[in-house]
C-alpha cells in the first residue's frame, strides 16, 4: 500500500565500529599506551587496537584506513620519534581529515614531547623532517606528502589535548582522557526504551542546562515533573545513560514510591547502597532504620549521580537522608515526581516540567507503535489523525493506543476509536488515576468539578468563584492540582489534558454508569434529558452544567424540549448552567441549595415563588423572558452577582434591601425597565452598575449617588433618564408603573434634588431637546469608569471634573460641539471615548489630562473616530501626539509592557 514517510531523528545517528582509535609510535606500546588501552577497556570503551602492523614505506591498509574513519574519537599519542615513522604519518594524515567530520572527535596527547615541538616541528620533529626530505627529494608525489604530513603535526597539535611529561602522573592523566573519552561517546540506549526516544533531544538539553553538567563547583538537585505518562522516567533514564559514566558512583533508584509502599525507607535504603556498593550487599541486609548515616558516610566526598524515581511523598525524600552538603562536589541529585510541590519543598534548585509531545514527534511514536516503521500507509491517515487527537500528545497513551492497533485492518481501527471515546482504556486511566489517588477529599471533588464542566479551558477566575460557591477552597486546591499536573494554569486558563478529562467523568459514571440520575454531576445534554424524562428522585445530583457549544447539533434537537417539573426532583442542586434547552411546564420548584444559576434563554416569567435564594450567590438569565424575578422581598445574603442582560420583558427589579453583599448588577439591554427599586440605593458595596440601553429608563433612585462604593456606571443609550421633560412633570411618574406610591415620591425627589444644586444644561432649539441629569458627580468618590455615551447631550456638565478616581470616560456618541475643558483636570485619567460625536467641531490642544497613575490590564488612549465634523485637523494632531506622549511616560515610569496605548481617529 501507498506510505507517507517521515524522518526518524535516529536515522540521522552514525553507527560507529569502534568508540576510540589510537594512533601511536611503538616507544609508548607497552607502557603509556598499554596503559590507556587498558583504562578504556575497564570503563566498557571499544578501542581499536592494531598489533599487527610493520613499519613500511607502502600505504595505509584498507582495514586500518576503515578503522580510523569508523571510529568516534581518534587519539594521537605524539612521542619523540612519532615523526620518524611515515606509518604513523599517514595514520595522521588521514585522522587530520576527520577533524572536521561531524561526530568525529581527535584528541592529541603529547608524551614526553612538548606541544611547540609537534606543532612547528623542531628538535626531534626537525630532524625527522629533515632525513623524510633527503629521502624523497627526487619524488615530486612523496614530497607532497611530506608538505601535508607537516600541515596535519600543525592542525592536530594546535588542538586542546594533555601534555604527559615525566614529572606528571601518567595515571592520572590517562584516567582525564577516559573521563573525556567516556562523556563523548554516544549513550546506548537501553534496547526496551529504544523505540520510545522521540522528541527527547531538546528536553535533555533543558535538563542538562539545569544540571549546570560542566561546573564542578557544587551539589545541585533538579526535579522532573509532569502528569502520569508524559514520560518522565524515560527522559530521567536516558539523561542517566548519558552522563552516569561520569560520576564515581552512579545510583538510580526506580519507582521509590512502589518501594517505600512495600518495603519502607529501608528497602529504599538497601537499593540505593546495593547500587552504589555491589560487593557489599550482606553487610546491608539488616541496616536499620537508625542508620541513616550510613549513606551520608558511604557516599561522603564522592562524585555522586543519584536519580530517584517516582517519589510521590514528602516523607520518602526525608527517610532516605540524603544530604546534598555530605556529596562530594559535581554531585547530582534527580527526582521525579508528579507533584512539583514535593521538588519545591525539598529545596531543588530547579524543576523540569515535561511537555506533551509535539505533532511530529506525536506522530512518529505512533507510527513506531502502530506500523512498527516510520511511516503512515494512506488508507489510515484519517484514523491516525483521530487516534492522535484522542492521545493529544501524551506519549503513554500513543504507546498503548498505538500497540493495540498494530496488525488490525481500516474497519478494526474505526471501531476501536468510537469505543474509547466511549470507554477510555484501562491501561491509560490506571496510570493517571494514580494522581488522583493521592488527592484529599475536598481536592477530588474540585478535580471532578473541572473534568465534568470546565476542562478546555476556562479563565481561572471563573472557575475560582464557581468551585467558591459550591464550598470549596479554589485557592489552596487549585494549587494543588497543578502541582500534582492534574491541571495547567497558563495565561490565567485553567486547563486540564482530555484524558485527564475522561478519568474524572469515569470516577463520577463508575458506581452507576448506566443511570445517569445515580450520579453527582451532570454535563452532557443526552444524559441530562433522560434524567429529566425518567423524572424519578436524584438524590445524588449536586451539579449540572451544559456546554457552551454541541457538537452534534441534530441530536440535540431532538433533546431539546424537556418538561421543568422534573426538576423538582432535584433537591441538593448547588450548581445549574443550562444552556439550549427548551422547558415546557410551569415552574413550581428549584433547589434551594443553589450558589449559582445561570439559565440562558429562561422562557418562564419568574422565578418559582416556592424558591428561597438565601444560599444564592450568583443569578444570570441573559436573553430570559422573564417580567419579575419574585414577589416581596427575599433573604439575598449570599448573593454578590446579578445579571439580566437582554431580558427584554422585564418591567420591575425586586425590593434588594436582603442583599447587603451585592457588588454587581447588569441590566443591559433590558428594554421595557422603566425604573430601578429604590433599595439599590442602599447596597453598600456596589461597584458595577450597567445599565447600558435600558432605553424606557426613566428614573433611579437618589439615593444611588451616595454610593461610595461604586466604581464602574454605565448609562449608555439611557437617553430618556436624561430626557429634560421629565423635570418638567415629574407628575408622570405615576404612570409609569403600577402606581406605588414610593416611586412616585422616589421620582419627584429626585427632580427635586437634581433641578437644585446640579448643573442643569439644555438645548433649546430643538422642541424634543435634550437637557443633562446628573448629579453632582463628586458623589462617586471611587468612580473609575463613567459611561453616559448615546445619551443626546449637547453640553457634559463640569462637575465631571471633580471624579479624582475617574481613568476611563466614555461620552461618544452625544451632541456637544466642544468636549468639556474639565476633562484636563482628571488626574488618572487613561481614556477618553469621543466617537460618533457628529458635532464635535474641536479639540483644543491643551485638551489632555494633567497625569497620575492608572491600573494596569486596559489600553490607554484618546478615541476620535467617525467624528465627520471635526475641522482643526492641526489641532487634533497635536492633541493626539501630547495624549500619546503622556501615556508613553507613564509606560516609562511604570516599567511594564501590560499598559498599551491606542489613538484612534
Amino acid at each position: 500500500m501507498d506510505c507517507m514517510r517521515i524522518q526518524s531523528p535516529l536515522s540521522v545517528e552514525k553507527n560507529w565500529k569502534y568508540d576510540v582509535f589510537v594512533s601511536f609510535r611503538g616507544e609508548t606500546r607497552f607502557n603509556f599506551t598499554d596503559h590507556l588501552y587498558a583504562a578504556l577497556r575497564r570503563h566498557g570503551i571499544l578501542a581499536f587496537r592494531d598489533d599487527t602492523r610493520l613499519e613500511k614505506g607502502g600505504p595505509i591498509s584498507s582495514g586500518l584506513l576503515e578503522a580510523i574513519e569508523g571510529s568516534q574519537i581518534l587519539i594521537v599519542v605524539f612521542s619523540i620519534n612519532y615523526a620518524s615513522s611515515t606509518w604513523c604519518l599517514r595514520e595522521l594524515a588521514q585522522i587530520a581529515d576527520c577533524i572536521n567530520i561531524p561526530g568525529q572527535c581527535v584528541l592529541p596527547v603529547f608524551c614526553e614531547v612538548s606541544p611547540s615541538e609537534v606543532r612547528k616541528q623542531s628538535g626531534n620533529y626537525e630532524e625527522a623532517f629533515m632525513k623524510h626530505e633527503q629521502r624523497f627529494k627526487d619524488d615530486g608525489e612523496m614530497m607532497e606528502q611530506v608538505r601535508r604530513w607537516r600541515a596535519a603535526l600543525t592542525q592536530v597539535a594546535n588542538l586542546s589535548g594533555w601534555d604527559v611529561k615525566k614529572d606528571k602522573s601518567q595515571s592520572a592523566e590517562i584516567e582525564n582522557i577516559v573521563k573525556m573519552v567516556t562523556s563523548i561517546v554516544s549513550p546506548k540506549p537501553s534496547s526496551n526504551l529504544s523505540d520510545d526516544i522521540v522528541g527527547m533531544h531538546s528536553p535533555l538539553q533543558e535538563l542538562e542546562k539545569l544540571l549546570v553538567l560542566d561546573s564542578e563547583d557544587d551539589v545541585r538537585v533538579v526535579g522532573i515533573c509532569g502528569m502520569g505518562g508524559i514520560g518522565k522516567s524515560t527522559l530521567a533514564t536516558i539523561l542517566y545513560e548519558a552522563i552516569s559514566h561520569q560520576y564515581d558512583v552512579p545510583c538510580f533508584v526506580d519507582d521509590v514510591s512502589e518501594t517505600y509502599r512495600h518495603y519502607g525507607p529501608l528497602g529504599v535504603q538497601k537499593q540505593l547502597l546495593c547500587q552504589a556498593f555491589k560487593e557489599e550487599y550482606f553487610l546491608i541486609c539488616n541496616l536499620s532504620l537508625a542508620n541513616n548515616n550510613l549513606i551520608q558516610t558511604r557516599l561522603r566526598h564522592r562524585k555522586v549521580l543519584i536519580v530517584l524515581d517516582n517519589v510521590d511523598e514528602g516523607i520518602q525524600l526525608e527517610k532516605l537522608a540524603i544530604k546534598r552538603e555530605r556529596l562530594g562536589r559535581g554531585s547530582r541529585i534527580i527526582i521525579v515526581s508528579r507533584d512539583e510541590h514535593i521538588l519545591r519543598e525539598y529545596g531543588v534548585d530547579g524543576v523540569y516540567k515535561v511537555q506533551l509531545l509535539n505533532d511530529e514527534n506525536a506522530l512518529q511514536l505512533f507510527c513506531r507503535k502502530a506500523f512498527k516503521c516510520n511511516h503512515v500507509a494512506q488508507d489510515y491517515r484519517r484514523l491516525t489523525n483521530s487516534a492522535l487527537t484522542y492521545a493529544n500528545g501524551l506519549p503513554l497513551a500513543i504507546r498503548v493506543l498505538g500497540s493495540f492497533l498494530f496488525g488490525r485492518n481500516v474497519s478494526e481501527w474505526s471501531s476501536a476509536l468510537v469505543r474509547l471515546k466511549e470507554k477510555p482504556t484501562k491501561d491509560i486511566l490506571d496510570v493517571l488515576r494514580i494522581s488522583y489517588d493521592g488527592l484529599e477529599e475536598m481536592e477530588k471533588e474540585m478535580f471532578l468539578d473541572i473534568a465534568c464542566f470546565f476542562p478546555a479551558g476556562h479563565e481561572d477566575w471563573y472557575v475560582e468563584d464557581i468551585l467558591s460557591i459550591r464550598g470549596f477552597q479554589p485557592d489552596i486546591g487549585l494549587r494543588i492540582l497543578i502541582d500534582k499536573s492534574l491541571i495547567t494554569n497558563e495565561g490565567n486558563t485553567i486547563c486540564m489534558h482530555d484524558l485527564l478529562r475522561d478519568l474524572g467523568r469515569s470516577i463520577v459514571r463508575e458506581k452507576s454508569p448506566k443511570e445517569p440520575r445515580k450520579w453527582s454531576r451532570l454535563w452532557n445534554q443526552k444524559d441530562l434529558s433522560d434524567v429529566l424524562r425518567e423524572n424519578k428522585a436524584a438524590k445524588n445530583l449536586e451539579a449540572i452544567v451544559l456546554p457552551r457549544f454541541h457538537q452534534n447539533r441534530e441530536e440535540t434537537s431532538e433533546r431539546t424540549t424537556l418538561r421543568v417539573e422534573a426538576l423538582s426532583e432535584m433537591k441538593l442542586l448547588k450548581l445549574l448552567i443550562l444552556r439550549g434547552v427548551n422547558f415546557l411546564g410551569c415552574p413550581n420548584f428549584l433547589s434551594n441549595e443553589l450558589g449559582y444559576l445561570d439559565w440562558k434563554d429562561y422562557p418562564f416569567t419568574c422565578l418559582p415563588s416556592s424558591f428561597q435564594p438565601n444560599k444564592l450567590v450568583t443569578l444570570i438569565l441573559h436573553y430570559s423572558n422573564i417580567k419579575e424575578l419574585w414577589e416581596g422581598i427575599k433573604d439575598l445574603h449570599n448573593l454578590t452577582y446579578l445579571e439580566l442582560c437582554h431580558s427584554k420583558n422585564l418591567v420591575k427589579i425586586p425590593n434588594l434591601s436582603q442583599a447587603p453583599n451585592l457588588e454587581y448588577i447588569n441590566l443591559k439591554g433590558c428594554v421595557k425597565l422603566v425604573h430601578l427599586d429604590a433599595s439599590i440605593g442602599s447596597l453598600e458595596k456596589l461597584l458595577y452598575l450597567n445599565l447600558e440601553n435600558c432605553k424606557n429608563l426613566v428614573s433611579i433612585p437618589n439615593s444611588i449617588f451616595h454610593l461610595n462604593s461604586l466604581h464602574d456606571l454605565n448609562l449608555s443609550g439611557c437617553w430618556k433618564l436624561l430626557k429634560y421633560q421629565l423635570l418638567e412633570k415629574p407628575r408622570q411618574s405615576k404612570q409609569l408603573n403600577t402606581g406605588q406610591s414610593v416611586q412616585s415620591h422616589m421620582t419627584t425627589s429626585i427632580c427635586k434634588t437634581l433641578t437644585r444644586p446640579l448643573n442643569f444644561l439644555s438645548s433649546r432649539k430643538r422642541a424634543n431637546s435634550v437637557g443633562l441629569l446628573v448629579p453632582t458627580l463628586s458623589r462617586f468618590p471611587a468612580l473609575v469608569y463613567l459611561d453616559i455615551s448615546f445619551c443626546n447631550l449637547v453640553q457634559i456638565p463640569d462637575a465631571i471634573g471633580q471624579l479624582r478616581c475617574l481613568r476611563r470616560l466614555n461620552i461618544g456618541g452625544n451632541n456637544f460641539v466642544t468636549p468639556p475643558h474639565c476633562i484636563k483636570e482628571l488626574p488618572k485619567l487613561r481614556q477618553l471615548n469621543l466617537e460618533y460625536c457628529k458635532h464635535l467641531k474641536l479639540l483644543p490642544s491643551t485638551f489632555m489630562p494633567i497625569g497620575g497613575t492608572s491600573g494596569r490590564g486596559f489600553y490607554g488612549g484618546i478615541y476620535v473616530f467617525n467624528c465627520p465634523n471635526l475641522s482643526d485637523t492641526e489641532g487634533c494632531g497635536v492633541t493626539v501626539i501630547s495624549w500619546m506622549i503622556k501615556m508613553i511616560q507613564e509606560l516609562k515610569f511604570q516599567g511594564g509592557s501590560a499598559n498599551r496605548t491606542r489613538v484612534i481617529q
